[in-house]
């Protein structure tokens, strides 16, 4: 239960790093064999920002994938965790299906489509009565799941992102972080401006600022016009 002295304390906090961004940039992966996690990312297509290494055994290297914010770390004397014990990682994607496919065709041993018949389910093992075959009814945002593990068993999971819940994006900082990624917002403001144009039962010949309202909507989870 929150208390007045939990509020103040809470209120303390926040003014202490107000005015200063605290990025998460960089997550690290316990792996057992460098190279051959090297290897396995790059064939992802993720981009390899550094590999650095010094006469004291210590290696570091970073890979970031497409459209990300943040890295992965690994290397030697890196992190004491054992090799593989990184799960539940997520890699968001605005379309399960063409990320899952992708991933296959470059090597990784990705599963199907899921959705969790309970909360929580998407995070049990693969084959699980938890995981439901196909994607979320209605195909509802962040229902749709696909999984993968790199060589040591760290795990990914893919998370289908189309619509942000309210307060999750600044609307006044609207972010796409891929061509793909646009143009799948593209692709649903197209589909719902065809049913705004049934409703109203006109061309809409301002279609743009339309579509730019939109997106911008959906993005920052507020909600979608008429």
């Amino acid at each position: 239960m929150s208390t007045a002295g939990d509020r103040e304390r809470d209120t303390g906090a926040t003014a202490s790093v107000e005015g200063s961004d605290l990025k998460l940039e960089a997550v690290v992966i316990p792996v057992s064999d460098v190279d051959r996690a090297k290897n396995f990312y790059g064939s992802l297509g993720w981009r390899l920002d550094a590999d650095f290494g010094s006469d004291n055994g210590f290696r570091v290297i970073q890979f970031t994938p497409p459209g990300s914010g943040c890295s992965v770390q690994f290397g030697a004397n890196v992190t004491s965790a054992e090799p593989g014990s990184a799960q539940g990682l997520y890699l968001v994607v605005s379309d399960i299906d063409a990320a899952r496919d992708g991933l296959a065709a470059l090597g990784a041993e990705v599963s199907e489509v899921f959705h969790p018949a309970a909360p929580g389910a998407q995070f049990q093992p693969a084959g699980s009565s938890g995981r439901v075959s196909g994607r979320a009814p209605d195909q509802a945002s962040y229902g749709s799941f696909a999984t993968f593990s790199d060589p040591d068993g760290n795990g990914w999971l893919l998370q289908e992102i189309t619509t942000r819940l309210p307060g999750r994006v600044d609307p006044a900082e609207t972010v796409f972080a891929s061509t793909g990624e646009l143009a799948d917002a593209l692709r649903r403001a197209e589909a719902a401006h065809g049913e705004h144009e049934k409703r109203t039962g006109e061309a809409d010949a301002n279609w743009p600022a339309w579509y730019a309202d939109y997106m911008v909507r959906e993005r920052a989870g507020a909600e979608l016009p008429l």
